[in-house]
């Protein structure tokens, strides 16, 4: 599944029990992309003349206004989600299209009349995607920008002034925001030439001096931050609304209550290390740094610190919370209600203690109250967090006198900090601003976590081949099949297998134009069949209890055109160049990214998204802080352990997409020679499922890259086979017979 990474900033060496134990250089602190892809957009362009200036929607069409959206069902609109039920109950029908084109819209003008008010006094509101947590994937109840716009993609940005509303999102959704988006709403083709940031386009539309608003909780510290010096050179002024979200007021009681499901143990079978030894790590990196806490706000982080489990976040198995860890305790600030005897006695056991969720801001201002050195990702930790834990420095050092004045400190005890002078340095308080020490070591996988990926694809494998079997025999009966109850289909036969937990992202169910739609969702109301006339996308996945899947094809169930077929080869011949790739160790992944689009950029070709992103061991299918991407500020470098996908496409707007996925494992490879004594890296695959034989041309492929295919249908059929019977077995034979081979 594609994805425009969220660039963390520098990851700096550490060292886990299952990390390597090479060192590796400290990358520069980049934050781009961490908020938004309106924060990551190009910032080098030149200052523009306001959007309603009739010379630049002449030279700059893409920054018109929509056409309205038809209101009635069918009309081919892509949403983010494949129920039409949960879309209803999110208030995002095509319904609210259709009011907005005929009277205005509603959500708007009550969100600009809360503008008014004395304790918010603002000129702009700014609506992310993300929830308190960063979270690419969140809870129903935190979905306020897709509410508000009714575009319901996973990444984008909404700006609302008192006469303007525009919407940022990225190439993956450019054809979706189009028809999903009401006419009273702007596109921003972020990366697009000539296309303005957030913080560009308000410093154009708003005179100087105004106030721009946004709720703390949803932004990173940095985030808030870079957008607070942006708009500064307007003389704007960065407005933290507390105490109430905008967008949550005008959702009113229609608004979906947060979740509350239990949580649960995640075997030390499938974690390999258990807790204790985990908090010992972070215990190792406070003390390395002079810290005496930090807090983990990432909920893949937390959870695998944890060893931990969740539901509350659709296809990502986390739930919400925050975690601190001191030199020698550690709080969990979740809802009591989720955790069970079980989980309770889990935590017991590792000494970490329970406060409530909404706990985490007194917490960290008790910390700031006691002296303490505080670690904070600002990169992910939220700025009403980072905000709280200054103003309460402030005021204890207001307590203490002048800021030069000495601190004396009583002798520690159990519960007291440690004594070594942290968090007082020339009598002024701060905190260490870096990394999560989590990240890095969660992105390595240990011996337990890479078998338990190894095995669950494995049976996603099965269930895959036994739904492409399926899937083949009916569009051959010409049986009627829509793009949903294709997903749907996919879902029951993942749902057989050992250990299945639910899909680790909306399937995206893509015949023809759709396809083109990068991440297309089909609904009911508006999906189209799956025949045997064009290319049918499907990319989908899997959260198992011991592994995580993310896995791309694409078929023809007919004769596909030389055109398409010159494009997949030449998108087939990316996927292998990468996966045959061979490199030095610290080097980091943007460096393989021209592998794979090489063969199409011979022809004039490229795709609007990353190669490759890190994917989590019975966690998230979106992974930091490695990625495989054209975007060179990731200088994370790519270490044994970790896992990343490989996905190049390409995509022909109104006619049809390609792509092709597996997920890898980065090895270390044994060679002849080892240049400057450093270590060489390369790919093990994970993912075995055919690729569609019938797409490829193979006069553009080399003696090699025909190899590859054969050696890798080979492995298919040697691993994957056992796992079968009867018909799907068959079908699984015949697809993965060498290319030329004549036997039946």
């Amino acid at each position: 599944m594609p994805r425009h990474h969220k660039i963390r900033r520098a990851v700096e060496h550490s060292s886990l029990i299952s990390l390597p134990s090479h060192a590796l250089p400290t990358p520069m602190a980049m934050e781009a992309a961490r908020l938004s892809p309106s924060l990551a957009a190009a910032a080098f362009f030149a200052r523009r003349r306001p959007t309603n200036s009739p010379l630049l929607c002449r030279r700059i069409p893409l920054l018109r206004p929509l056409a309205s959206a038809s209101a009635s069902g069918g009309d081919g609109r892509a949403v983010a989600l494949s129920s039409s039920e949960l879309r209803k109950r999110r208030g995002l029908s095509s319904s609210g299209a259709a009011e907005s084109a005929s009277g205005g819209d509603e959500k708007l003008r009550a969100l600009r009349s809360l503008f008014a008010l004395p304790d918010v006094s603002i000129d702009a509101y700014i609506v992310p995607s993300q929830d308190a947590h960063q979270s690419e994937f969140i809870a129903e109840c935190f979905m306020r920008r897709a509410f508000l716009t009714g575009f319901t993609g996973s990444a984008g940005t909404a700006v609302v002034t008192k006469i303007n509303a525009a919407l940022w999102t990225d190439g993956r959704y450019f054809l979706q925001a189009e028809k999903e988006l009401s006419h009273e709403w702007t596109l921003m083709r972020s990366g697009n030439h000539g296309v303005p940031t957030t913080s560009e386009w308000l410093n154009d539309v708003l005179p100087s001096g105004c106030r721009v608003g946004i709720d703390p909780f949803l932004f990173s510290f940095d985030a808030a931050e870079e957008l607070k010096d942006a708009i500064s050179s307007k003389n704007h002024e960065l407005v933290l609304v507390r105490g109430m979200n905008l967008v949550d007021e005008v959702w009113g009681n229609a608004r979906p209550k947060p979740p509350k499901a239990p949580t649960r143990v995640h075997d030390i079978k499938y974690a390999g290390i258990d807790v204790p030894s985990k908090l010992s790590f972070v215990r190792s990196h406070l003390t390395e740094n002079g810290c005496d806490a930090v807090v983990i706000s990432m909920l893949d982080e937390v959870a695998w610190l944890l060893n931990m489990r969740g539901s509350d976040v659709p296809h990502s198995p986390v739930f919400y919370s925050y975690l601190t860890v001191e030199v020698s305790t550690a709080t969990l600030f979740v809802d009591s209600s989720k955790v069970s005897e079980d989980v309770l006695e889990h935590l017991q056991k590792a000494g970490v203690k329970l406060k409530p969720y909404e706990a985490i801001v007194s917490e960290v201002e008790r910390l700031a109250e006691k002296g303490a050195k505080l670690w904070l990702d600002s990169s992910s930790v939220n700025a009403a967090i980072v905000s709280a834990f200054r103003s309460s420095c402030d005021r204890y050092m207001n307590k203490k006198g002048k800021a030069g004045r000495k601190i004396e400190r009583k002798e520690a005890s159990s519960d007291d900090l440690t004594t070594r002078g942290a968090g007082v340095q020339n009598g002024a308080l701060h905190a260490v601003y870096k990394v999560s020490p989590v990240t890095l070591a969660k992105s390595v996988k240990n011996e337990a976590e890479i078998e338990g990926m190894k095995n669950s694809h494995l049976r996603d494998a099965a269930a895959l081949a036994e739904f492409w079997c399926w899937l083949e025999e009916e569009v051959c009966k010409s049986v009627l099949l829509t793009e949903v109850q294709v997903a749907e289909k996919l879902l029951e036969f993942r749902q057989k297998q050992d250990g299945f937990i639910e899909t680790s992202f909306d399937t995206i169910s893509g015949y023809g134009t759709n396809g083109a739609i990068i991440h297309y969702r089909p609904t009911p109301e508006s999906c189209s069949s799956v025949g045997s006339d064009n290319l049918f996308l499907l990319d989908s996945g899997a959260q198992y209890i011991d592994g995580t899947t993310d896995i791309t094809r694409t078929v023809h169930f007919g004769e596909p055109s030389p055109r398409q077929k010159e494009c997949f080869t030449r998108v087939l011949q990316g996927h292998i160049a990468l996966d045959q790739a061979v490199f030095p160790e610290r080097t980091p992944g943007f460096v393989l990214d021209v592998l794979a689009r090489s063969s199409l950029w011979k022809i004039g070709l490229d795709y609007r998204h990353g190669t490759g992103h890190g994917v989590g061991a019975a966690l998230n299918v979106h992974e930091g802080p490695q990625s495989i991407s054209y975007r060179y500020g990731n200088l994370t470098a790519l270490q044994k352990g970790m896992i990343v996908s490989n996905e190049p496409g390409y995509y022909e707007d109104n006619s049809f997409g390609i792509r092709i996925e597996n997920l890898l494992l980065v090895k270390e490879v044994n060679l002849a020679n080892s240049f400057g004594g450093i270590s060489y890296l390369g790919f093990e695959k994970l993912t075995f499922v055919p690729i569609q034989s019938n797409l490829i041309d193979s006069s553009l492929l080399s003696p090699s890259e025909i190899n590859w295919v054969n050696d890798y249908h080979q492995q298919v059929w040697e691993k994957v086979s056992p796992l079968l019977s009867g018909r799907s077995r068959d079908w699984l034979w015949k697809n993965t017979r060498p290319l030329f081979d004549n036997s039946p």
